[in-house]
């Protein structure tokens, strides 16, 4: 019973959490739907789209910018709780301003908290987490993410049928947010999840790792034993935290001495190569290309809904096989998978093959093989590899590196499209998937099982075989 109600405790702690996830998934993949609504309302030039779009994910750049500073200085749970109000402004702010700059404002306050949640979020739960299912909890994020983009995709498309056949209703303040100007409704969904996730907030303990650093023991040592199945793994990492505590602060810098520098890299790379995946392109852009391609927008939106349910569920093997099978195999088979897909998908594009089972057959591929490798994998990767004293500002980096790629595709997709054409583009997003394919294999190592403290150790041991394998007879 005791061990049943810890692992309870663990999964409530995981799923409040995670709710972060949630929200960045929904606000990335509500554009989707909203994007063609407000371009024909306000007119907006393919740069104005780009700008729509990427303005959350210069506010993701922002929150990125802060969280590090603040999650090893504050902890963990205080970031969090300020990434769930702005969500809530958010909400309120793109549903009930009228002018398309406010909503863009908004849209920045949501970037903003997205970003602190992006990096917060993995990095509390991995340090929440017990060694032999560390993989599965992180994931869980990625699988709210997940869920979130494809509440967005449902809401969109009840939200717009809603509106058609209701068109002729009296322009009361509900006639406005959910007929007239129905995107307005769809950014309105947020608010629900947003008060969910600060109301859980103010439930979750902090993370007993960050406790350990700041001297606090018996803190830790209380939240330790509520959440480890057996007082062996509590004090095993209570002593690691020991082993912490020791250890003095250490600046950015340091990621760059030798026995960090590969990490440093992989946590660099891997988030790069996922925004450049094509993975955005089908999320904020599914609609228009598949509208531009000659299906109607509902039906587009009904499709974007059967993508979204494909990368909800290909997430549930990455839960299933990231502690068994291991990070590494995953990532493999899915960046292979991904380019193959993606390949196919430009292949249907560029043959007109726009109408039929093929093209979402080939983005289904696509959608899996990301859903269980690139996707969640890099998060829990870059929650593993980095040191603990300096785990939040160097995961910072890492998930800073994400936003500023996924602003980027953000903005040139768009752009692309017009210029290069639908299929080049895909194709561009293939090539991108072969080098992290190339990428994971030649650097990516295993950690499966393995405890923070004793990943950390084996870049130290690695650094010392690699100075002694450099190091002349008799130095």
């Amino acid at each position: 019973m005791e061990t049943r109600n810890k692992s309870a405790y663990l999964f409530i702690i995981t799923l409040v959490a995670s709710l972060g996830g949630f929200l960045f998934g929904f606000d990335m993949a509500v554009v989707s739907g909203i994007l063609p609504l407000l371009q024909k309302q306000f007119k907006l030039s393919p740069f104005q789209e780009g700008w729509f779009v990427s303005s959350a994910l210069v506010g993701c750049i922002i929150g990125v910018a802060i969280s590090g500073e603040l999650s090893d200085r504050l902890g963990r749970k205080k970031p969090l709780l300020l990434a769930a109000l702005l969500f809530l402004l958010s909400a309120l702010g793109c549903s009930l301003l009228p002018s398309l700059p406010g909503i863009i404002a908004a849209r920045l306050i949501g970037g903003i908290g997205i970003g602190l949640a992006s990096n917060v979020v993995p990095l509390y739960i991995s340090e929440i987490a017990p060694a032999r299912i560390r993989g599965r909890l992180v994931t869980y994020y990625q699988l709210a993410v997940t869920l979130g983009i494809l509440v967005a995709y449902l809401t969109n498309a009840a939200l717009l049928n809603y509106a058609l056949v209701h068109t002729n209703d009296t322009g009361s303040f509900m006639h406005a947010l959910f007929v007239s100007e129905v995107w307005r409704g769809m950014f309105g969904m947020g608010i629900i999840p947003a008060v969910l996730f600060v109301s859980g907030l103010f439930m979750v303990p902090e993370s007993p790792r960050w406790l350990m650093q700041h001297h606090r023991e018996q803190e830790a040592t209380t939240i330790l034993n509520r959440i480890n199945h057996n007082a062996m793994e509590a004090q095993a990492s209570l002593q690691q935290g020991r082993l912490l505590q020791k250890q003095k602060n250490i600046s950015y810098r340091t990621l760059l001495a030798p026995q960090w520098r590969k990490a440093l890299i992989i946590g660099i790379l891997l988030p790069l190569f996922s925004q450049f995946s094509g993975i955005n392109a089908i999320i904020y852009y599914g609609p228009s290309i598949l509208n531009n391609a000659g299906i109607s927008l509902s039906n587009s939106l009904l499709s974007q809904v059967i993508f979204g349910g494909a990368n909800m569920l290909f997430t549930l093997i990455a839960i299933w096989k990231v502690d068994s099978l291991g990070r590494r195999p995953l990532y493999l088979v899915g960046t292979a998978g991904a380019t193959i897909s993606l390949l196919a998908t430009g292949i249907c594009f560029y043959a007109g093959a726009t109408t039929g089972w093929a093209l979402l057959i080939c983005v289904l591929a696509f959608l899996a093989s990301f859903a269980f490798s690139i996707g969640p994998l890099k998060f829990v990767v870059a929650s593993e590899i980095f040191p603990g004293i300096i785990r939040g500002r160097a995961m910072a980096i890492s998930i800073m590196v994400m936003w500023i790629a996924d602003t980027i595709v953000g903005q040139l997709t768009p752009v692309f499209l017009k210029s290069i054409g639908t299929a080049f583009t895909f194709w561009v997003f293939a090539l991108c998937c072969l080098i992290a394919f190339i990428t994971v294999y030649k650097l990516l190592p295993e950690t499966k099982g393995k405890s923070l403290e004793q990943i950390e150790n084996d870049w130290k041991d690695q650094s010392k075989e690699q100075d002694l394998f450099v190091t002349p007879i008799g130095h």
